[in-house]
């Protein structure tokens, strides 16, 4: 290849040892000049390509079946999600949502129940975040203003739309999704689910508050929000706001129909994993008699909801059962079939 004028025709080289290195090194310079004008060429034909910045897909540090902890960018700022990656490799996840009292530093499922090890040989990646107490997992209206919170929540859009998005470039769908959750998470969860049908298949609620626009209901919220973290609710739904309604099962409710769902309560009466031996220990099941007996309520009251509308769920109502985790991991387990069947993580 040649620029600028002609260039004028080679001279012939005489046979013989003396004019054969001169051939050689003639041809190894046109050959080394041709190879370092391609690229210039090609740089000044497809400038796009040449300075295009390639994409790399995450890596995952652990292998299939295995864990690990992702940072990952949110409006809120960095959220810790924990992960148990799906068993041989499967596209499908299982959103597990914590309690009104939800920490900083873990979510409980991975410490107070063995979620992992329950679905530990499934093909489906268990996604547990971290944080979001008293959040509702919603997306709150401003900062509490009373606990001096910098940040204003905003979990529903981080669930559906910044967590999807990281976790779609390690391969995980951002539509073969189950999602289930406790007491505050188990609300979320069907929350979550009925406005974002095209995200999760599956949808299950433990002790859940699904009837909040029942008499007393935010007055109770407002109360266990302030004892947990000293969260204003009005930063999250004012008195007039029509989020309480977004919030509420009971409310939005036609919009759960055609989606498989698990909903269960227990009786507030004290089971076989309540064995208080202290007075701190009798107090605390006390409240969680009283917690889970109003959860029922509720539960009761969404049942009698989709009967109306002739929605079909799964309920379980056992005859005893407190307001605490080895129950909740109990339902679980009585879930994971259907959750694998939605998502066909086999």
């Amino acid at each position: 290849m040649r620029f600028g004028s002609r260039a004028a025709a080679p001279k012939r080289v005489k046979s013989g040892r003396r004019g054969a290195p001169r051939g050689w090194r003639n041809r190894i310079l046109a050959v080394g000049a041709a190879a370092l004008a391609l690229p210039i060429a090609a740089g000044l034909a497809a400038p796009t390509v040449a300075m295009a910045t390639p994409v790399h897909t995450p890596v995952h540090r652990a292998p299939a079946g295995g864990y690990e902890d992702l940072m990952v960018p949110s409006s809120m700022g960095p959220i810790k999600v924990q992960v148990q990656w799906a068993a041989r490799g499967g596209d499908a996840a299982l959103y597990l949502l914590d309690g009104l009292r939800a920490r900083d530093d873990r979510n409980a499922w991975s410490f107070e129940t063995n979620a992992m090890q329950q679905f530990g040989n499934d093909n489906i990646t268990l996604v547990m975040p971290v944080g979001g107490q008293s959040s509702f997992y919603a997306d709150w209206y401003s900062p509490s203003n009373l606990n001096g919170q910098k940040t204003t929540y905003k979990w529903d859009t981080f669930l559906t739309q910044e967590l999807p998005a990281f976790l779609e470039g390690y391969g995980v769908s951002r539509t073969n999704n189950a999602i289930a959750g406790l007491s505050m998470g188990g609300s979320a969860a069907l929350s979550l689910a009925g406005f974002h049908r095209d995200q999760f298949k599956f949808a299950a609620s433990y002790s859940g508050y699904l009837n909040i626009s029942a008499p007393g209901m935010r007055e109770a919220i407002r109360v266990a929000m302030l004892d947990a973290g000293r969260y204003n609710v009005d930063s999250m739904a004012a008195p007039w706001s029509p989020q309480w309604l977004r919030l509420d099962a009971c409310v939005f409710a036609p919009q759960l129909r055609g989606l498989p769902m698990y909903i269960s309560a227990g009786s507030g009466l004290p089971g076989a994993n309540d064995n208080p031996n202290s007075a701190i220990g009798v107090f605390n099941t006390g409240n969680a008699m009283a917690l889970e007996a109003l959860s029922m309520i509720n539960t009761r009251a969404f049942q009698f909801r989709l009967n109306s509308l002739g929605i079909p769920a799964t309920f379980d109502f056992p005859s005893t059962g407190t307001h605490s985790w080895k129950y909740w991991e109990s339902q679980l387990w009585n879930t994971r079939q259907g959750i694998l069947d939605a998502t066909g993580a086999w």
